[in-house]
């Protein structure tokens, strides 16, 4: 069976601004190392539709779709924080990823394709039910979670979130859902400099320190989410894939390389075939060295096909 690979070109007119280390140069550099490795003619390529309103509001009240429609510019740039900027384009690009991530949830569920990676930006897993901000506009993987289990028929899907930082908006739409598992590593303390006080009993909270390498994320993945996950048995998993934990990414300070990626990816994966027929779907997240970048989601992908192929 097929991966299927979600993007689409408005996800690159969305731009914060010379210098902002979320440039839409980041999905060029994964699509070029797709393309020149061969990889992506393995693929099945998939425009990201809009996401609706009502697949929006899964995760976010309609206040909050009208506060940012009113903050979106005719012309120029409009600062939501310190982070986070909409130009003309970036409500159409947030939308697509959203629309990227409920998309795969369809061409899973409908047996198109066992997994699915969205490749798309502005990322997701910061944004809060009522706040935007570290560079996120929409809960792109909370709102395919919700989607899955309001209008697919799910009863338990599991989100697993290995960027470098806290998946706090993830957190803040999902927590109290007993039909989602949250599993978030991430390095502490850093940005947003959550994730470490008392959480839901459905969110699993990995802090880990600066310096931190394979060995020990490895470590704590294998004994304390892959176990949840275990005995949790989603129907579907999703997963937020950012790869800024790398040791090249100059906004963290963790030592990751590839492998360790590819590594996590077969293990969700293993899950994923014993709980949910197989089905995977990842959406970019953070990740701004693009020589690394592109590497590790190269890695990522090549461990989903691997896993296509297992009995």
């Amino acid at each position: 069976m097929t991966i299927a690979y979600i993007t689409h070109p408005d996800c690159l007119l969305h731009d914060m601004g010379d210098g902002h280390p979320e440039q839409p140069s980041r999905l060029r550099a994964i699509h070029d190392r797709l393309e020149e490795s061969g990889l992506l003619a393995r693929l099945e390529q998939h425009a990201a539709p809009l996401a609706t309103d009502a697949q929006l509001r899964l995760a976010h009240p309609e206040s909050y779709l009208r506060r940012l429609q009113a903050c979106s510019p005719a012309a120029g740039s409009y600062p939501l924080d310190a982070d986070t900027r909409m130009n003309p384009h970036s409500l159409a690009a947030a939308r697509r990823a959203a629309g990227a991530a409920v998309l795969g949830v369809d061409l899973l569920l409908d047996g198109r394709a066992r997994a699915a990676f969205c490749a798309v930006r502005p990322p997701g897993h910061h944004a809060e039910r009522q706040r935007a901000m570290g560079f996120c506009l929409f809960s792109s993987i909370a709102i395919a979670a919700l989607y899955a289990l309001e209008h697919r028929g799910l009863q338990r899907v599991a989100i697993v979130d290995f960027d470098v930082h806290h998946g706090n908006g993830t957190e803040d739409v999902v927590a109290g859902d007993e039909r989602i598992l949250f599993c978030s590593t991430f390095q502490h303390p850093l940005y947003p400099y959550s994730g470490t006080g008392p959480a839901a009993s459905n969110v699993i909270n990995l802090p880990l320190p600066a310096g931190c390498d394979g060995a020990q994320f490895r470590a704590v993945v294998g004994e304390q989410c892959l176990p949840r996950l275990r005995a949790f048995a989603p129907e579907l998993v999703l997963v937020s894939a950012g790869f800024d934990a790398h040791r090249a990414d100059p906004l963290a300070g963790m030592a990751l390389v590839a492998d360790d990626f590819s590594w996590v990816t077969a293990q969700l994966a293993e899950q994923a075939a014993l709980s949910a027929g197989g089905r995977v779907l990842s959406s970019l997240e953070g990740g701004y060295d693009l020589a690394a970048l592109a590497e590790s989601a190269q890695a990522h992908l090549e461990a989903l096909l691997a896993a296509d192929r297992s009995p």
